[in-house]
C-alpha cells in the first residue's frame, strides 16, 4: 500500500527503508532536503493517492503537536494519521479530536526496535479503533519482527493506549538496563574475575538473564572491554518520569524503576550534595573522617572527627 512518512531521522528513514523493502510505496518528508522526497507537508499530500494514510514519526511534545495541526489543514477527509513517536499518552485524545473535527482518522503506535528494527522488525502497540488497525495492517506487518504476529504487534486499546504501552515497556527497560549495569558494575570490581565481558557473553544463552539488551552490552564491550571511552552520563528522553507519574496517580509501586530514574539523575552530578550532607553528618555524630574538597572543589586531604567523640556508629 502507499504511506507518507513525516520524519526521517535515525527511526524514521530506517522504517522507509523497510517499508520499501516489503514493496509498499512510501513517500517521506522530512526539513532536510538531503533526505526528503517532497518539499512540504502539501506537497506531501499532494503526492498521496486519497484515502491516505500518513505516519508521524518527529519528536514528541510541541513537534508532534504542530505536525498534527499542519496536517489537519492539508488532509481531507478519510484519511488516517498514524503518531509512532514516543508521545506522551495524555496528547492522543487531543490530537485524535483535532483531526476528528476534519473528518481524519487518528492511531497512536509505540514503537520499539531503535535502530536496529530497520533489520529486526519493530515492535509495535497500537491504540484507536479496530477499523483503524485494521486497514493500516499491511503497514503493521511490513514494520513488525517475523513469526507470529501476536510476539510483535499489539491492539493494546482505544487511543492513548499505544502510547501508555509504550511508556511502561521504556520504565521496565530502564530497570532492565540499570539490573545489568549494577552486575557489570559489581564483576569489574572483584579482582577474582578476570574476564568480564567472557562472564555477561556467557549469560547470553540458556540462562534466565538473557536478553537483547544483555547482547547489546556484550556487543559494546567487544569494543571497549571497560567502556573507558564513555562518560558515566545518562539522559532520559521522558517516558520514564511519565511512567513514575501514571505510578503514583494509580498507587502502583514501582521501586526498581525508580531506582532506575534516580540512578540516572545522578549519573549527571559532578559532585553530588546529598552525599556531601551525609558525610557531614557522619562527621558530626560519630566523628568518622571526611575529605575536604580542594580550591576548585576537586577532592582533599582527608580531615578527621571534628567533635573529638571518637564513636564508632555509622
Amino acid at each position: 500500500m502507499q504511506i507518507g512518512l513525516i520524519g526521517l531521522g535515525r527511526m524514521g528513514g530506517n522504517m522507509r527503508d523497510r517499508l520499501r523493502a516489503a514493496g509498499h510505496d512510501v513517500v517521506g518528508y522530512d526539513p532536510r532536503p538531503e533526505v526528503t522526497d517532497v518539499d512540504s507537508l502539501p506537497a506531501l499530500a499532494a503526492a498521496l493517492t486519497a484515502p491516505r494514510v500518513v505516519w508521524v514519526m518527529v519528536p514528541s511534545g510541541e513537534p508532534t503537536r504542530s505536525t498534527i495541526r499542519a496536517l489537519a489543514e492539508v488532509l481531507e477527509p478519510g484519511d488516517l494519521v498514524i503518531d509512532g513517536g514516543n508521545s506522551r499518552y495524555t496528547d492522543d485524545r487531543p490530537n485524535a479530536a483535532l483531526l476528528g473535527e476534519h473528518g481524519i482518522g487518528f492511531l497512536d503506535v509505540g514503537v520499539s526496535g531503535g535502530i536496529w528494527g530497520k533489520e529486526n522488525g519493530y515492535g509495535l502497540m497500537a491504540g484507536g479503533s479496530w477499523e483503524h488497525v485494521e486497514r493500516a495492517m499491511p503497514i503493521f506487518d511490513a514494520l513488525r519482527p517475523e513469526g507470529p504476529r501476536e510476539e510483535g504487534f499489539a491492539h493494546a486499546g482505544p487511543v492513548g493506549a499505544g502510547h501508555f504501552a509504550k511508556m511502561v515497556h521504556n520504565g521496565v527497560e530502564y530497570g532492565l538496563m540499570q539490573a545489568y549495569a549494577e552486575g557489570f558494575e559489581l564483576l569489574s570490581a572483584a579482582e577474582l574475575v578476570t574476564n568480564v565481558p567472557a562472564v555477561l557473553q556467557a549469560w547470553s544463552r540458556g540462562t534466565v538473564v538473557r536478553s537483547w539488551l544483555l547482547d547489546l552490552l556484550v556487543l559494546a564491550l567487544k569494543d571497549d572491554p571497560t567502556l573507558a571511552n564513555l562518560e558515566d552520563y545518562v539522559d532520559d528522553s521522558g517516558e520514564g518520569r511519565w511512567t513514575l507519574e501514571e505510578a503514583i496517580t494509580h498507587a502502583v509501586p514501582l521501586p526498581v524503576i525508580a531506582a532506575a530514574l534516580f540512578a540516572r539523575f545522578e549519573s549527571r552530578q559532578d559532585q553530588s550534595p546529598a552525599m556531601k550532607a551525609v558525610a557531614a553528618l557522619r562527621q558530626q555524630f560519630g566523628g568518622h573522617a571526611v575529605k575536604h574538597a580542594g580550591p576548585s572543589g576537586a577532592p582533599g586531604a582527608v580531615a578527621g572527627p571534628s567533635s573529638g567523640t571518637g564513636s564508632t556508629q555509622g
